[in-house]
């Protein structure tokens, strides 16, 4: 897909980039390239297996950013292919502005980002109101509307997902008439308008400070206090009940701008909605923790547990005494700092090296790891225009993931690395190391540990990453090889 990627930048902008990075994934099966070229300002590159969930996206954003709602301008498209340009909004969004700026804080939520805030909720009505008046529902993704069957499949998410796979215990049969009872409640709430579907601080990018706003492919029609929930209760920005009470009339303010509104009602369902939002973002922390063993996920759910607690204290707005019960052991059990292993502890070596020099010497004395053997991708150094450049050069990259072995290659090591620190950070190691050898470790063997280190970055964020490309001072400058 990366080809039909830079086939369609060089389509666009008259040439092709002059290098692709690869950014760091959302979680979903999309992935992402920067784009640099010599002429124009950094694209965005979005590769899409699912042309469903590709087309609703595509939909929504032209429909939105032309009424002017602040989403990425899009370029360029092949559908087919799956891929497609977007504007470039940077790298920080609201929840890595407020994350720093917490740390400054000293760990208190910073005052500095309430304003922020408020110009983010004041957003919301346009795209729930406005917005709705103009996309086409007929290709929201997976569904049109946030139904009976939408809700359902949240609440089975959670109870599948996080109730069983953290062995929390309950009544099936009374769980299950709980659900309905839930269902019933949530139903009565007007559902005429867009709900964004998953707008938390993740899904804002700061520009310059100014909120943009991605991710909006799983939209439908909606209760509009779904989308409030996200926000306000987004788990790890971890908002102060008091700020969550001022953000929520700010919201109603803005609101009462584009339709009329009932504010005793709409708080009324909103406790609803705050529950099978916490609900379902458990059963995604459980899905991506447990099941697919990625720790990091699983540093959201004392913060989920808190908003239960908080959420159960002020009282349910509907009477469904097992899942009441349930959600009690949650909040009771998994609400403190403690309540999860840390993982901080666990640094991987990522290690480059050529065959002709022997393998690496373990760093920390416990032999471990994996030793992964690049030679059956095609190798750049046999090209007389790559042998003074090496993996880090935007060139040999292109050639290198222009081999047909390559994404082979690298789903097994990806997948294998992926298990093991998951393993690794579960049970409290310490250090795991992984190297890559190639002929003369200046090219595959560089590629790939690199590829490796950034795809940890990005998926565990908590794992520190080491680099060591050990043949570096023998490698060869441009003039060795003139």
């Amino acid at each position: 897909m990366q080809e039909r990627l830079i086939g369609l930048y060089r389509e666009h902008f008259g040439q092709a980039p002059s290098a692709v990075l690869a950014l760091a994934g959302d979680g979903s099966n999309r992935a992402y390239r920067r784009l640099l070229g010599p002429d124009s300002a950094p694209i965005i590159g979005v590769m899409g297996p699912d042309p469903e969930e590709n087309r609703a996206f595509l939909s929504f954003t032209r429909a939105f950013h032309a009424i002017g709602l602040p989403v990425p301008e899009l370029f360029a498209v092949d559908e087919e292919g799956g891929v497609y340009l977007l504007e470039d909004l940077g790298d920080t969004t609201l929840f890595d502005a407020v994350d720093e700026a917490r740390v400054q804080a000293g760990g208190e939520f910073p005052e500095a980002m309430i304003p922020v805030y408020r110009e983010v909720i004041r957003w919301l009505p346009r795209f729930q109101v406005r917005g709705g008046e103009v996309a086409d529902y007929s290709v929201a993704y997976p569904r049109e509307a946030f139904d009976r069957q939408s809700i359902l499949w949240d609440l089975n998410y959670f109870k599948y997902h996080f109730l069983k796979l953290a062995h929390v215990p309950f009544s099936e049969a009374r769980l299950e008439r709980d659900f309905e009872t839930l269902v019933e409640f949530l139903l009565q709430a007007d559902r005429r308008h867009f709900m964004y579907r998953d707008f938390q601080s993740r899904n804002v990018m700061l520009l310059d400070g100014t909120p943009r706003f991605i991710d909006y492919q799983g939209g439908r029609r909606g209760a509009l206090a779904y989308d409030v929930a996200s926000l306000l209760y987004d788990a790890k920005a971890d908002l102060p009940a008091e700020l969550r009470a001022g953000l929520l009339s700010e919201y109603l303010d803005s609101l009462e701008l584009e339709v009329p509104v009932d504010r005793d009602r709409f708080r009324h369902e909103f406790q609803g909605y705050v529950l099978v939002r916490i609900m379902q973002a458990l059963g995604a922390y459980g899905y991506r923790g447990f099941f697919e063993r990625k720790p990091r996920f699983l540093k959201s759910v004392p913060f989920a547990a808190r908003n239960l607690r908080e959420l159960l204290d002020g009282g349910l707005p509907v009477v469904v005494p097992e899942l009441e019960r349930v959600c009690a052991h949650i909040a009771s059990g998994w609400s403190g700092p403690d309540s999860l292993p840390s993982h901080a502890g666990l640094t991987l070596h990522v290690f480059s090296f050529s065959y002709r020099r022997g393998y690496p010497e373990p760093v920390d004395g416990h032999g471990g790891g994996f030793v992964f053997d690049c030679r059956s991708v095609r190798n750049p150094g046999r090209e007389p225009e790559y042998r003074g450049l090496t993996g880090l050069n935007p060139s040999v990259v292109r050639f290198i993931e222009g081999n047909q072995a390559t994404e082979a290659f690298w789903a097994g090591v990806r997948d294998l690395a992926e298990v093991h620190l998951s393993e690794y950070a579960r049970r409290g190691f310490e250090s795991l190391t992984v190297s890559f050898g190639c002929t003369g470790g200046q090219h595959r063997s560089v590629y790939f540990a690199e590829r490796l280190a950034g795809h940890v970055r990005g998926v565990f964020p908590e794992v520190r990453v080491s680099v060591h490309h050990r043949e570096e001072p023998y490698w060869p400058s441009s003039a060795d090889t003139a």
